[in-house]
């Protein structure tokens, strides 16, 4: 089937006008293969029989968009995520099969470290995202933000070490040794994971996160096709400052990855980034891609910043903006003609912009708020929830900076984001709350999911409605 048909199927469906297995069994009624506009009009037709004509005329418009859309996202070369095979999970891998760590010091190094490549494949193949051996408890790991015990062995002080060292340089094992504190990134047996070591009262614990094996769209991270769209077209200014938020473990860093991506695809410029580590390693595609790491290719994120900018770059994307003066940096940085991208862990935009501007000193607050006004080109805040499929999907909002967001900004207004978030829908904003409410209308969510994130009002007396509607269907299907 055509890519163009499929976003065309995609769109449809998205927008509930048909289910995927009519718009399926009508493509396969065709005796050939349809244009893209071919294949739409016999939607239509059929369609608008049962329409007023004033409705027929409403849903022709809704084609149209419909049609603009296929083309776009047909012409970025990938498939929707419904017409792609679903990804193996590791549910034939049982805890029954997580190895005995009864007798670690019989074991030579060598079997120490094929011990622990062992434990990562299977805590890899169970999808967990992250894996943990800590001293004084048996290993565990977080399936699907759940913790979830791998043994009833509590690891020693001794086993503790061995297993967590393992697999570290000497340089590593020095850094370690003096700061009772150590991060980096590693590739274990073909796989990469950010490891966290540090020093606690019963030894050594380790914090194994595993990183995807390939960079994910927007979309097959959870961003709905268009929120996807309107985060491309934040990434399409030459200046300006983007900030990616959300707590900890809620996917950040594969987000600004699949932002990366689309830029290295689309255009042909010079990316700087700076991570503590470096976990997704991106190849140059049309653009050229620097990545630097803190400790080992720079001191400091301030630093890099300051590095970045004698480096000829267009782009810098910052890992983290944790201080005063990276902040300081990466804003002035967006206003002298380079695109910005960087992380803050806050919970919502509101609680960003209070966070990023409540760092500087009184005397600098106003002109600081006038910069951030003029160069904030948006916000995407984030956070896991459960997914219908039983794995994790994300919630999230979107702001799009335009006049009413620089007014608010400039006015210390924050409290009026979410106003301005709600009414800016055409603008492609939408608040978290709307996003939830979104993705339980096309089932990617539970109800129960749904209910307990929504608490506005408004949502919550749309989101009664759907419930409404969806329970009437399946009494009309009877039940099913």
């Amino acid at each position: 089937m055509d890519l163009n048909i499929q976003w065309f199927i995609y769109a449809l469906t998205d927008n509930q006008i048909m289910d995927l297995e009519r718009c399926i069994a009508l493509y396969e009624q065709l005796d050939e293969t349809p244009s893209l506009e071919g294949y739409a009009q016999e939607i239509l037709n059929v369609l608008a029989e049962s329409l007023s004509s004033e409705e027929a005329e409403e849903l022709l418009e809704q084609f149209q968009i419909a049609i603009q859309f296929a083309s776009e996202q047909a012409h970025k070369g990938a498939s929707p995520s419904i017409f792609k095979e679903p990804e193996t999970t590791a549910s034939s891998v049982s805890l029954d099969q997580f190895p005995d760590l009864s007798r670690i010091s019989d074991l030579s190094d060598q079997e120490v470290g094929e011990l622990v490549i062992e434990m990562l494949t299977i805590v890899q193949e169970m999808g967990a995202s992250d894996f943990h051996l800590s001293s004084g408890s048996p290993p565990f790991m977080r399936q699907n933000l759940i913790i979830q015990r791998l043994s009833d062995q509590a690891l020693s002080a001794q086993d503790a070490l061995r297993l967590n060292t393992i697999f570290l340089s000497e340089e590593q094992r020095k850094s370690f040794d003096e700061n009772m504190d150590l991060n980096c990134a590693q590739r274990i047996n073909n796989s990469r994971f950010r490891v966290s070591l540090m020093l606690q009262k019963d030894g050594v614990a380790g914090s194994y996160h595993i990183v995807p094996d390939r960079i994910r769209s927007l979309e097959e991270l959870g961003f709905l096709p268009k929120d996807a769209t309107t985060i491309e077209r934040m990434l399409d200014y030459h200046n300006g400052l983007i900030l990616v938020t959300g707590p900890l473990g809620s996917g950040k860093t594969t987000t600004l990855a699949a932002m990366m991506d689309v830029l290295n695809k689309k255009r042909k410029d010079h990316i700087i980034a700076v991570e503590d580590p470096i976990e997704i390693l991106h190849e140059s595609k049309n653009c050229i891609v620097t990545q630097r790491e803190i400790g080992r290719h720079t001191d400091t994120y301030s630093a890099a910043l300051k590095g970045a900018l004698r480096e000829d770059p267009d782009i810098i994307v910052i890992g983290e903006l944790h201080n005063l003066e990276t902040i300081e940096n990466a804003i002035t940085a967006s206003e002298t003609g380079h695109l910005v991208i960087g992380t803050l862990h806050t919970c919502d935009a509101a609680n960003t912009l209070n966070r990023l501007l409540d760092v500087f000193p009184p005397a600098q607050q106003q002109q600081i708020r006038t910069m951030t006004a003029g160069s904030l080109r948006g916000i995407v805040c984030q956070q896991l929830i459960p997914g219908a499929d039983e794995h994790l999907t994300i919630g999230y909002e979107l702001l799009v900076a335009n006049l009413a967001v620089s007014n608010i900004i400039v006015e210390k207004m924050t409290h009026r984001l979410k106003g301005v978030m709600e009414t800016g829908q055409r603008a492609g904003m939408c608040t978290f709350e709307g996003s939830v409410l979104e993705k339980y209308k096309i089932d990617k969510i539970t109800e129960e999911t749904a209910r307990s994130y929504i608490r506005d009002k408004a949502v919550l007396g749309e989101f009664e409605r759907e419930v409404a509607i969806k329970g009437a269907k399946k009494l009309a299907h009877g039940g099913n």
